[in-house]
């Protein structure tokens, strides 16, 4: 009769071999888009690729180095429940950070009343405050978004960034909140609260 310490280590190497190979289709990369000193960023469902519908539950925008050509703005996201012609969902939202300063001098963690939604059509602030006076100055993070085409709940989103901001400080933001809507919400727009975003990279994916 076989015995544990006969067959404890006799069991067959798993078959993947690469990094790829292993989860491979859990996320899938929809679109990529590179800024080049434009206004708005847009992923809109049936455009240009874009897949942003019930092809997938759960949707994720990964924003690389997002570097405005201002110092000092807020970056910002909206819903859209008309396939982009506007992006006026109304949402509620939190907001609130930690921060720490080059200087070692300055520390904190706290709730930013200005940067939250209460029923309103807004955009909502992701990442405040983004450095752009000088080249190696940026904001990176990534938006989730829960089940966007269902048309029996709202719809929630959480994010995450880390910014390098203007005074020399590096701020870790945390945003989330509900579109409220019982509408399929069909694309998403990206924008600075003034100027423009001159460089950067947004990646959609979708999670099976």
């Amino acid at each position: 009769m076989a015995t544990y310490s006969s067959i404890r280590y006799n069991f067959p190497v798993a078959a993947a071999t690469t990094l790829a190979s292993v989860g491979a289709g859990a996320m899938t990369l929809i679109k990529s888009i590179d800024a080049s000193t434009d206004s708005t960023i847009s992923f809109v469902d049936g455009t240009s690729s874009v897949v942003l519908d019930n092809t997938y539950k759960t949707y994720v925008f990964k924003c690389l180095n997002i570097h405005p050509n201002a110092d000092g703005p807020d970056f910002t996201f909206n819903m859209s429940a008309d396939t982009g012609s506007n992006y006026n969902v109304t949402k509620t939202t939190t907001f609130f950070n930690a921060y720490h300063d080059e200087a070692d001098s300055d520390t904190s963690l706290s709730y930013t009343t200005a940067n939250d939604l209460a029923q309103a059509t807004g955009f909502q602030p992701i990442a405040d405050g983004v450095g752009g006076g000088v080249a190696d100055e940026s904001c990176s993070g990534e938006l989730w978004l829960f089940n966007p085409s269902d048309t029996t709940f709202i719809k929630h989103f959480i994010s995450i960034f880390n910014t390098y901001r203007t005074n020399d400080y590096t701020y870790n933001t945390f945003s989330a909140g509900y579109g409220n809507t019982t509408s399929a919400v069909d694309a998403i727009q990206f924008k600075m609260s003034s100027g423009n975003t001159d460089t950067g990279t947004f990646k959609l994916y979708g999670i099976a």
